[in-house]
């Protein structure tokens, strides 16, 4: 007997998406066994609120050997109603039906982030106990390639194999562990002049008495003045559509929305801040769903970046530091909104005096960076930028023209590799003819290690000539 599949679709487009294409490929591949697809992100009210389709989707997971997790990248993670979902399953007591169950996880992108979303939704898979059989991570338009579609069925082939066989799967992460403990704030908190500094908190806490509502009412407390903002509290009518509309001019679809209030808040209140602090409760292995819903819904701005500058932190009620991919979503997209990341406080560790230290200090130290404009950036922000700037550079700017526009405005097509000055090529071009003379390469290596700091002294000694007194 053919074991049966299961395909949910983390895709708002539903059939159209260009991740379950290749789902639809098994499907052609594989006439004999039954695969059966479930859009989930784009029906996700219908399963929400109808708690006989819910019911009848679990009965089908149950009956099923196998799950397969499709799903394009939204934001560097998986789309918010695919998330709405994956918080179901607990809150309705339905993961025995995926304990044991196979499972694979298939995406599609540009790379971008991607392995963050892949271990993102292992951690779930691990946690509902599933036999985790690997993930397939494509390019978007990989599809269109037959050694890339012939490479994809030999992945394919050994998720059946596996089940036929019932091979023994590694788990990657350990369930969370949450600490009982009530954080109770003191009310001696030194309040620390803004100095004309706009500081926003954003949260999506709806109950002060939880940890999260207490450490946000007292991070509001260490400020002379600050605004807090439920995101519960805007109107955010629908999730992000995938319609890319806005790639043309940041123009969202919900602008014609009546009632949509989001794309206002977001550029009124978020975007205007000099300092902003994002506050929530972990839920599952990520913030909450409604979180998720606006990153998703502030693609509207497309891949500019529009934090420039901003000094950011987080406050998190969960115990972050077993979740290190939350950590690296916090971390990367705040690099990515070339923003400065001021820190992370958690309620995991130490008493409520110890938090309320730490708390005191992000705010002084949030405020000392915005005075004095301070940045700093990783790898994950030259990474992603170089990877972004290739692909509109070469191929995204149709679609993506605010992008674009936005890359030749700044200038960041001047750091292609192949935009170097006449003079530097020239250089380059007898470097490498002479390095053919042994002799001269062999000087050349040598100079190398203690050349550098030199050049990079007298340069700096040029701009600032007091330096050079302090040899």
């Amino acid at each position: 007997m053919v074991a049966k599949i299961i395909a949910l679709n983390g895709s708002p487009k539903g059939s159209n998406g260009t991740t379950i294409q290749f789902v639809k490929y098994i499907q052609r591949k594989y006439p004999e066994r039954e695969i059966r697809i479930f859009h989930i992100a784009q029906k996700l009210k219908y399963y929400e609120n109808n708690m006989g389709a819910f019911q009848e989707l679990i009965d089908e997971i149950q009956s099923s050997k196998g799950i397969i997790w499709a799903f394009p990248l939204y934001i560097l993670h998986v789309h918010s109603n695919y998330k709405r979902f994956i918080e179901l399953i607990w809150e309705r007591g339905v993961e025995n039906a995926f304990k044991g169950k196979y499972a694979i996880t298939i995406s599609t992108s540009i790379h971008f982030y991607d392995h963050m979303a892949h271990n993102y939704m292992q951690g779930i898979i691990d946690d509902l106990d599933m036999k985790y059989f690997g993930y397939y991570s494509p390019y978007m338009l990989d599809i269109n390639d037959f050694e890339k579609r012939q490479n994809f069925i030999k992945f394919i082939d050994n998720f059946f194999d596996g089940i036929n066989r019932k091979v023994p799967t590694p788990k990657k992460f350990t369930p969370l562990k949450y600490r009982e403990f009530e954080y109770n704030p003191g009310e001696n908190f030194k309040v620390i002049e803004t100095k004309g500094k706009k500081i926003l908190i954003v949260t999506d806490s709806v109950d002060e008495k939880t940890n999260i509502g207490k450490m946000v009412t007292a991070m509001k407390n260490c400020f002379s003045e600050a605004e807090i903002a439920n995101i519960w509290d805007v109107n955010i009518t629908g999730h992000c559509l995938g319609c890319l509309k806005s790639g043309y001019n940041n123009e969202c679809h919900y602008l014609k929305v009546k009632g949509d209030n989001f794309i206002g808040f977001y550029k009124n209140k978020v975007m205007s801040a000099d300092i902003l602090i994002f506050a929530g409760a972990m839920k599952d292995r990520f913030f909450s769903s409604r979180w998720k819903l606006l990153f998703d819904r502030a693609f509207f701005n497309t891949h500019t970046p529009v934090l420039v500058g901003k000094q950011l932190g987080f406050i998190i009620s969960g115990p972050l530091s077993q979740d290190m991919i939350f950590r690296e979503f916090l971390e990367s997209w705040t690099e990515f909104q070339e923003a400065n990341l001021v820190g992370v406080i958690t309620d995991e560790f130490g008493t409520s005096n110890e938090i309320d230290l730490l708390l005191q200090s992000f705010a002084d130290k949030l405020i000392k960076f915005a005075d004095s404009g301070y940045v700093n950036y990783t790898f994950r922000h030259e990474g992603g930028f170089k990877l972004f700037r290739d692909e509109i550079h070469a191929n995204l700017r149709i679609v993506f023209r605010a992008d674009h526009k936005y890359y030749k405005k700044y200038g960041l097509y001047d750091t292609l590799p192949n935009k170097v000055s006449l003079i530097w090529k020239a250089a380059r071009g007898f470097l490498m003819l002479f390095l053919k003379m042994k002799k001269f390469r062999k000087k050349f290596y040598e100079m190398i290690p203690t050349s550098p700091p030199k050049r990079i002294w007298k340069k700096i000694e040029k701009q600032e000539p007091e330096l050079a007194l302090n040899k």
